[in-house]
């Protein structure tokens, strides 16, 4: 399992509450923040997992895909940050 969703799930966080996450960061990854954030993942778990994804930015690929949903919307998302 993705260690970002492994997170998530260690605070009960749910499938659906999961997906909403990632369909926010491939939509609009400042509104994914706030989602996260809404969550009530402590502030240190948070952390670790900005971590994680600062180190290694290809799991949030792996989590895409592992929840099915399209990563070419990431990489839209990623283009008109880049702008």
């Amino acid at each position: 399992m993705n260690p970002i969703i492994a997170i998530l799930k260690e605070h009960n966080v749910s499938d659906e509450q999961t997906k909403a996450v990632f369909q926010a960061l491939t939509e609009n990854p400042l509104m994914a923040m706030a989602t996260v954030q809404q969550l009530g993942i402590p502030q240190e778990k948070l952390q670790a997992m900005m971590m994680l994804l600062m180190q290694n930015p290809a799991l949030i690929k792996e989590a895409v895909d592992e929840l099915g949903l399209d990563f070419s919307k990431v990489e839209a998302a990623k283009a008109a940050l880049n702008k």
